[in-house]
């Protein structure tokens, strides 16, 4: 994932929010006065455009063998999937603003934390619109790992999807007593070196905010806004531990993988004896599809793991927002999100509140299998560290490449 800089973004904030909106407006308006029954009539026959990563292919046989043919056949809808993430959707979305497009390319988007930051930025993002979803009834929005988005309200622009916990994974013949907290790491990484190292891109970045928020004495240090005085106070700390442990990791740090995926391959033959997950039941569904030996295991560190959602977009200039909303409304469906949560088909935790739900669906949620590989939830739970402001990540990924890359 390529993390643009917010200041060239910013840049053109006035130019992509201004002008040629009276007509849009006016269909939003139009969309969001409508009853549900008619948004759905709206809907039909229509073909919703969707970016999203393709990097899993049990994400990808969820969407592709489930969604997609389910909201064909309920609701007349043909989902196309296209493939792109973070700074990809940012810069398709700004450059059809600067092109003064009045109909995007792009009807929704799954995106979370910075890319939701910057895509308010720019305004490119339609809403208030999940208070018009019948199943956003059942979505647990108090719950701030929920309801929030790196710190960020979400405001009816986007609808949690799925919600997960970061965690470590490690094979347990090879390893007795996993590193716990980052002295512990790095006394691992010197008595094994190259068998531990993290990607570039999100989910190392996400590994890179454990460490600074572990550094700076907790969560709650940098809990609020973006804070440049406690980034500058606590980041150099940060990028000193990167350079002490960077010798022992896999290539002595003089490269990382390029995403989580090949960081997964490179696990599974052996090269690592360590893998990391922004999905804490991932471990169970890569074990079942025989990519992980049944030795490995995933766990969260003592002090904690960041806990967050991701989440539902839709584009401020999509050409079909009836059909993007009913889309949205089936994906947060308690049998949608059921079949997600299973470790089978994807192993993604439910944004819904199941206290919420007719007792048929709260029983079938319990009934799901138990993971085999990973502690429960509730184990982890109370080591769920919450996100920071979207900027710290944005800011790690200039820094790390810069510190640590010499770029």
């Amino acid at each position: 994932m390529k993390h643009t800089i917010l200041l060239t973004l910013l840049a053109f904030l006035f130019w992509a929010c201004g002008g040629g909106d009276q007509k849009e407006g006016a269909v939003e308006a139009d969309v969001l006065s409508l009853a549900w029954s008619d948004i759905e009539q709206q809907a039909r026959g229509s073909t919703v455009n969707l970016m999203m990563w393709q990097g899993d292919p049990l994400i990808n046989a969820y969407m592709q063998n489930y969604v997609k043919p389910a909201v064909k056949k309920q609701y007349d809808i043909d989902l196309q999937i296209a493939s792109g993430q973070g700074g990809i959707i940012v810069q398709a979305l700004l450059a059809e603003s600067q092109a003064g497009k009045e109909e995007s390319e792009l009807d929704m988007v799954w995106i979370n934390g910075e890319t939701f930051y910057q895509l308010r930025q720019i305004d490119a993002l339609f809403g208030p619109w999940t208070d018009k979803l019948p199943n956003g009834q059942y979505i647990d929005f108090e719950n701030p790992f929920i309801g929030q988005d790196f710190q960020q309200p979400v405001d009816g622009h986007e609808c949690p999807w799925g919600n997960v916990q970061m965690a470590f994974i490690y094979d347990s013949l090879k390893v007795s007593a996993p590193p716990q907290n980052r002295a512990e790491l790095l006394t691992f990484a010197r008595q094994n070196p190259g068998r531990f190292t993290f990607d570039n891109h999100f989910t190392g970045l996400t590994f890179l905010k454990v460490l600074l928020m572990d550094i700076a004495g907790g969560p709650q240090a940098l809990a609020g806004p973006f804070n440049e005085a406690k980034y500058q106070q606590y980041a150099p700390l940060l990028w000193d531990y990167i350079r002490e442990i960077k010798p022992y990791l896999w290539k002595q740090g003089n490269a990382f993988p390029e995403a989580v995926a090949p960081m997964h391959q490179m696990f599974a033959n052996g090269e690592l004896w360590f893998t990391m997950s922004n999905n804490d039941s991932e471990v169970d569904n890569k074990v079942l599809q025989g990519l992980f030996p049944e030795s490995a295991r995933a766990y969260v560190w003592a002090v904690g793991t960041i806990q967050n959602s991701h989440f539902m977009g839709i584009t401020k200039h999509a050409p079909h927002k009836a059909g993007a909303m009913v889309v949205a409304n089936f994906l947060v469906s308690p049998e949608a999100q059921y079949r997600k949560q299973d470790p089978l088909t994807w192993g993604d935790g439910t944004v819904l509140d199941l206290k919420k739900l007719p007792l048929e669906w709260q029983e079938k949620f319990r009934s799901l299998p138990n993971r085999r590989y990973a502690p429960s939830r509730e184990e982890i739970q109370a080591r769920a560290l919450p996100e920071l402001a979207p900027e710290y990540m944005i800011r790690l990924a200039a820094d790390f490449r810069k510190e640590i890359l010499g770029q």
